[in-house]
């Protein structure tokens, strides 16, 4: 292993590099606007009940985002969506995700 080794070996780490920073620097411009277009369509108080749900459950918070901005541009749900809103739309994804499932085991004599 000689210098050619380490210095494919550096070429290869500064393009992973440069790499993970473009994708960081998408994802960030991503962010930027799905934030800007949920300012438009969402009241200050349900936008700070959506932050404080990506602080516990930040794919639950991504998937409500994207299902909101659907509907906004659908019309589908009234703007500006209020915190009230939020909250039973919340309710709703609660209940579809963790219904219970009840297994009756019957005594069975043999």
């Amino acid at each position: 292993m000689g210098e050619g080794y380490d210095e494919e070996l550096e070429a290869l780490k500064r393009k992973k590099l440069l790499e993970m920073q473009k994708r960081l620097e998408e994802e960030r411009k991503r962010r930027i606007q799905i934030e800007a277009v949920l300012r438009k369509i969402m009241t200050p108080e349900a936008r700070s009940r959506l932050a404080n749900l990506r602080l516990v459950k930040p794919e639950l918070a991504s998937l409500v985002e994207q299902q909101i901005i659907s509907l906004a541009q659908t019309g589908r749900i009234p703007i500006p969506v209020t915190d009230e809103f939020l909250k039973k739309l919340l309710a709703q994804l609660y209940e579809q995700t963790h219904r219970e499932t009840r297994i009756r085991i019957r005594d069975r004599f043999i």
